[in-house]
């Protein structure tokens, strides 16, 4: 499971070839959530309301390329590290 982005504890990750709707994984001490890319929404898990905050504020500033990601890692397995939160 690639990581795609590491700030402030939380942990951003993808899978090779996952499941739709496009998503991305977030770790954050024993918490674990899915975020779905298009809304930004939790598909599952749970996170602190203010770590899904700054997860949302990054997604945001980073939908187009974790878009792009989502679609390399299930076509070619590849992918690019995407800056953190700030």
């Amino acid at each position: 499971m690639p990581e795609i982005s590491r700030f402030l504890g939380i942990v951003i990750t993808m899978y090779f070839k996952d499941h739709n709707p496009p998503h991305f994984h977030v770790q954050y001490n024993d918490y674990r959530a899915q975020i779905a890319i298009s809304t930004l929404g939790m598909i599952e898990g749970q996170l602190p309301p203010r770590v899904l905050s700054l997860v949302v504020e990054w997604g945001s500033m980073h939908r187009d390329e974790l878009l792009e990601n989502w679609t390399e890692l299930s076509t070619t397995g590849q992918f690019h590290k995407i800056e953190p939160l700030a």
